[in-house]
């Protein structure tokens, strides 16, 4: 099924709690974003998870539903609450505090893409902002909440593992600090918006796949796992993000030579996901 803000694709039979997404693969850019912006074709997309949508689409042949974007991030970052607009880039706001996301250019309505590059050599109007929240951000999330809430009717719980790429650069970082450069990150709030052993699972199945592994660090989660990760209610969130630069050309936004291989890696990676989703699970954080 798909609408303007998202494509969801049901198994024939939903038999996990599982529930993916991946809401910044959207790839539709309207001639006239294109035309607003001050970027290139290629340069606009290098903040879009690209081919992540493809890397799990394997997931329905495991019982797991599957929620992807069609909206793309450099318009509108369903992984933003709907107030985190930015004044430098939106008419009308004021500033509210200190947010780190949105003094980065990265709220709702995104000011740049990756490496800092703006968007647009102005602002847009609050109305515009409104129009594209209205249209596309509160559809996906309504799509979002009803599969979260269908599968935790079903199987006593609902785990959302929302599937993000970074850029091969981003964990440069650690490496300078001594440690590990992980391949994959897990974020779950420290805790906050998974139960331990659904992460302690995922990262297993990971580890056993060859990949290197870190949790939280650099990347803990956002609105969308903040939002949906409330173990207490049965509802479960944990972010993943997996290094680009295994299956992909960055520099030019096309799969690389290890992406075939890399596909039938995914694939196993995320049966075994899906499996988690069948089994029994400690009730102690719920």
């Amino acid at each position: 099924m798909t609408n303007d803000a998202y494509t969801v694709t049901l198994p024939e039979v939903q038999t996990s709690s599982m529930v993916f997404a991946s809401p910044h693969s959207g790839r539709f850019y309207s001639r006239e974003f294109l035309r607003r912006s001050v970027l290139d074709d290629v340069q606009i997309r290098s903040s879009e998870d690209a081919f992540m949508d493809q890397l799990i689409a394997p997931a329905t042949q495991f019982g797991v539903p599957i929620l992807t974007a069609t909206v793309p991030r450099a318009y509108l970052d369903l992984n933003r609450a709907c107030d985190e607009l930015d004044p430098a880039v939106v008419q009308g706001v004021r500033r509210r505090g200190h947010n780190p996301r949105i003094a980065s250019g990265l709220g709702v309505i995104p000011r740049v893409v990756a490496n800092g590059r703006a968007i647009y050599s102005g602002k847009i109007t609050l109305e515009e902002a409104n129009t594209r929240i209205d249209r596309y951000w509160r559809p996906y999330h309504d799509r979002l909440g009803d599969l979260m809430a269908q599968t935790k009717q079903s199987f006593g719980r609902a785990v959302l593992v929302d599937f993000h790429s970074m850029p091969h650069e981003a964990v440069r970082a650690m490496t300078h600090s001594g440690l590990s450069r992980p391949e994959v990150v897990l974020g779950d709030r420290f805790g906050a918006a998974a139960h331990g052993d659904i992460v302690e699972r995922i990262e297993t199945i990971f580890l056993e796949a060859g990949l290197k592994v870190s949790r939280n660090t650099p990347f803990a989660g956002a609105y969308i796992t903040q939002a949906y990760g409330h173990p207490s209610r049965g509802h479960h969130a944990v972010q993943v993000e997996i290094d680009r630069g295994l299956y992909m050309n960055e520099q030019h936004i096309r799969p690389n030579g290890n992406f075939d291989s890399f596909s039938k890696l995914m694939a196993r990676i995320v049966e075994q996901i899906a499996q988690i989703g069948q089994q029994k699970l400690p009730l102690a954080a719920e």
